[in-house]
């Protein structure tokens, strides 16, 4: 038998907008969003590809996307997070929107799921390590509108988890921070980006490529996707963070270095987006 949607549910859903649903979905999906995520994934400035009218400036943007999520927070549905990130004094910090209990039993009952998940106000690592995921996404979206390739997948946590069985030990699982596939009318790349903010030792860095490794090494990705595997990006903030990070696999034996790619977080969307390559991404190594 089918869930009954709640009365108050169903009466909202009357009142919400596409652009409205959209936007509790990417919460869902990104977990905590500012106000400029927001805006960039979901209020485009400028002429779009698809022909689409965007915003003629970012004010007129930003103004209609704290109008909407005022009215969303008004109906229970988004919440502020307790914390605001980035800039010193009198409003220029952003505010930070998670999905509130409402907006999560609304998106639930839309696809007659039961359950509930439990919202806390994030700490301060989290929080940081989230946005910039969520900032590496819209990134990739703005640059797909822009250069007319399309984003079959984009998975955050926990929908980008592996679960595999190791070669030698019991089961594991891979969880990278987003597992990606973009495409264009010649080719299609698959890839598992990792967002380093130079917060954590190279031993760290190391031991989560042994696991993308490890993976690699048990075939089950190449099962389920006709061999491909996809490259192990590494974004960085910075290049010399890059070049420490690459030259800690390249020395690491235990390690292939050509599962891994390492550039800047703004360098790596080349080889996220769609490319040509004389050795595909996924090919034997």
């Amino acid at each position: 038998m089918t869930p009954r949607t709640p009365y108050k549910i169903g009466e909202l859903l009357l009142h919400l907008t596409d652009r409205d649903l959209r936007i509790l979905e990417d919460l869902e999906q990104f977990r905590l969003l500012d106000t400029r995520l927001i805006q960039r994934l979901e209020f485009p400035v400028g002429s779009q590809p698809d022909g689409q009218p965007g915003f003629a400036t970012q004010a007129t943007a930003t103004r209609l996307t704290l109008r909407v999520l005022h009215r969303l927070e008004e109906h229970g549905l988004v919440a502020r997070v307790g914390r605001r990130v980035g800039g010193h004094g009198r409003g220029s910090g952003q505010t930070v929107w998670q999905l509130a209990a409402a907006g999560e039993r609304l998106l639930r009952a839309r696809r007659g799921e039961t359950g509930r998940r439990r919202y806390v106000d994030p700490g301060a690592g989290f929080l940081a390590h989230t946005l910039d995921v969520a900032r590496y996404a819209a990134t990739l979206t703005e640059q797909a509108r822009a250069g007319g390739f399309d984003i079959l997948e984009l998975h955050t946590e926990p929908a980008s988890w592996r679960q595999f069985q190791a070669a030698q030990g019991g089961a594991l699982t891979l969880k990278p921070d987003l597992a990606v596939v973009t495409a264009d009318a010649e080719s299609e790349t698959h890839s598992f980006v990792e967002i380093d903010r130079d917060t954590e030792h190279l031993p760290a860095v190391l031991r989560k490529s042994g696991l993308y490794q490890r993976y690699w090494e048990s075939g089950t990705e190449q099962a389920k996707s006709d061999g491909l595997f996809p490259l192990v990006v590494w974004t960085t903030p910075t290049v010399e963070r890059a070049d420490k990070i690459r030259r800690a696999i390249q020395e690491d034996r235990r390690l292939n270095a050509a599962l891994f790619h390492t550039a800047t977080a703004e360098q790596s969307l080349a080889v996220v987006a769609p490319y040509t390559s004389p050795n595909p991404k996924g090919g034997s190594l």
